[in-house]
């Protein structure tokens, strides 16, 4: 776990591509002056981070960049969700908090302290949430100057069993969990997702998570943003809890790549 630079990547795409990936939980990496502030011995974070890491994610959507027509953009988080969540609001609208999953983790997944009681989060916020949110605040705004739209589709996973941080896991775990937002998920692209994702053993709408990241500056002002989370169960395509990706991965990035492509053509 040593120190990267940059602490996010944007990977270019085609130019008039209105499609952004975006990866943000995909990597394991926490800067050591960030190690410092984590209470759980080197054994027991390594445990954290593979239940909390969306592991190979960023591979599912390497792929799909890849085989699309039209390559989508890939906005990808080179650091930790345990860095700072950059998926979180960073106030009190944050649900999460009471978990203690802000955009700060003070709880671990099993809601066992992570950092020390008392911890004061701004400075992480500071350091790393304001530029990522910066930084994929512009990238959403090139795709709307240079195509005339964006579409933000977030690549997540999930464990099969439900986990105790988990505010809303009674419901049901579907292969492919499609989050959706009110504002920002017309129909038409949740349908094309239902269509890409349906050779999985089904697919599910906002269970067990739900909503679409979208940057604050257009969240819920711009609907030439649109968004689409797609959370796919871990057992689809990986051993859990952090192990090795199995041939699900690259029928899962093919689906991805098909889905781009209908969102490219058809929104």
């Amino acid at each position: 776990m040593n120190d990267v630079s940059p602490a996010h990547r944007l990977f270019p795409g085609a130019p008039k591509s209105p499609v952004l990936l975006h990866v943000p939980h995909g990597s394991r990496v926490i800067p050591a002056a960030v190690r410092e502030g984590i209470v759980l011995d080197d054994a027991a974070l390594e445990r954290e981070l593979d239940h909390i890491t969306d592991a190979h994610t960023d591979r599912i959507a390497e792929r799909a960049a890849a085989r699309a027509g039209a390559a989508p953009w890939r906005f990808v988080n080179q650091l930790s969700r345990l860095v700072v969540d950059p998926e979180r609001f960073p106030d009190e609208r944050e649900e999460m908090l009471a978990v203690g999953m802000g955009a700060v983790y003070t709880r671990t997944t099993h809601r066992e302290a992570l950092r020390p009681d008392g911890h004061d989060g701004r400075p992480l916020v500071d350091a790393y949430f304001v530029p990522y949110a910066a930084a994929m605040t512009d990238a959403v705004a090139q795709r709307l100057e240079t195509a005339g739209r964006a579409v933000v589709v977030d690549v997540h996973s999930y464990p099969s069993e439900r986990l105790p941080y988990e505010l809303h896991g009674d419901g049901p775990r579907p292969p492919v969990c499609l989050g959706s937002d009110p504002f920002h998920t017309p129909p038409e692209l949740l349908g094309l997702a239902e269509e890409a994702f349906a050779g999985f053993g089904g697919t599910g709408v906002n269970s067990p998570f739900g909503g679409a990241y979208v940057p604050l500056e257009f969240y819920g002002k711009d609907p030439r943003v649109t968004a689409l989370m797609i959370e796919i169960r871990r057992d689809v395509y990986m051993t859990e809890p952090g192990g090795p990706a199995g041939p699900g991965l690259e029928e899962l990035g093919d689906a991805l790549a098909r889905f781009v492509d209908a969102a490219t053509n058809s929104i």
